[in-house]
């Protein structure tokens, strides 16, 4: 996520990670309650993972807007939504969950339907996720909501089947390479024809092997960016051809400029809650709460 216009006091933002024992393959949680008694106004950036933001908040809860559409409450956040702005007022209290790909098409099926959308929860769950909002919502401690929501997602991960080991293995390796291989190299790799590779990887994960790429690239930059690093050397080291490169890429990917990029706030946030998506960010501990991000 990134801020955009005035920024999020951080002195009022407190965030929740889960402990190291309450984690499933392919995904990732964390806890944010804004406290302050102003108006949020947040734009996300295009991540590599589905998203499911679950609104714990009392009253009328956050709004979503994305290409002239709006979306109330809880919703399901597919790979590169586009212009996608979320507002509140007040206190509010989210938990976030990332989805990579290969475990998103197993919770909600291996479509592309996904994909450049926001839809709300319910549409995609149909009467469980009021159910699960309401286990979330009455949980006391953040660690119970990560309990609950950790046996909610299991016990739906099994319902669909599974993607490809084709297609499996070719995200892990791009999410590996930091996004930095070919489609032709992939295809080789499990056997495959370039062709049946992008046709079964884009109907299951919802974006082409090449988009993919540019997209977990993109990602790894945003974060050197945020980390201080200079633009030229961003772009030398997550494999654009040169920093003229990486501007288009991050204009594409977050409507921003790399300097604008590497300031943003709410990118420090994220690096807190997801420091695995840091290239250079000491993992927090286990279970560690973290307000106020002074």
């Amino acid at each position: 996520m990134l801020s955009t216009g005035t920024p999020p006091d951080r002195a009022w933002v407190d965030v929740a990670v889960p402990r190291p024992s309450v984690r499933l393959p392919g995904v990732s949680m964390a806890g944010f309650r804004h406290r302050a008694p102003a108006l949020v106004d947040i734009a996300m950036v295009a991540y590599p993972s589905v998203t499911l933001l679950v609104d714990l908040s009392e009253g009328e809860g956050v709004v979503y807007e994305t290409h002239g559409r709006h979306e109330r409450g809880s919703v399901v956040v597919g790979l590169l939504p586009g212009d996608l702005r979320a507002t509140g007022w007040g206190v509010g209290e989210c938990l976030q969950i990332r989805l990579q790909p290969v475990a998103a098409a197993a919770l909600f099926g291996a479509s592309t339907e996904l994909s450049g959308t926001v839809v709300a929860l319910e549409d995609a769950w149909g009467r469980d996720a009021g159910r699960a909002e309401d286990r979330l919502r009455a949980a006391p401690s953040w660690d119970e909501r990560f309990t609950i929501a950790v046996d909610i997602l299991g016990r739906r991960l099994g319902a669909h089947p599974p993607v490809d080991p084709q297609v499996a293995y070719a995200w892990r390796r791009t999410l590996t390479s930091r996004g930095r291989v070919r489609v032709d190299g992939l295809a080789d790799e499990v056997g495959w024809s370039r062709k049946r590779l992008w046709s079964r990887f884009r109907s299951q994960l919802g974006i082409t092997p090449k988009r993919a790429a540019r997209l977990v690239r993109f990602d790894h930059a945003a974060h050197l960016l945020a980390a201080g690093h200079a633009a030229a050397r961003v772009a030398t080291e997550s494999g654009y051809v040169d920093q003229s490169h990486l501007h288009r890429e991050v204009t594409t990917f977050a409507g921003l400029t790399p300097t604008a990029l590497a300031v943003a706030p709410w990118l420090a946030i994220d690096d807190v809650a997801w420091p695995a998506s840091s290239p250079t960010q000491r993992p927090a501990k286990g279970g560690e709460r973290i307000p106020g991000l002074r």
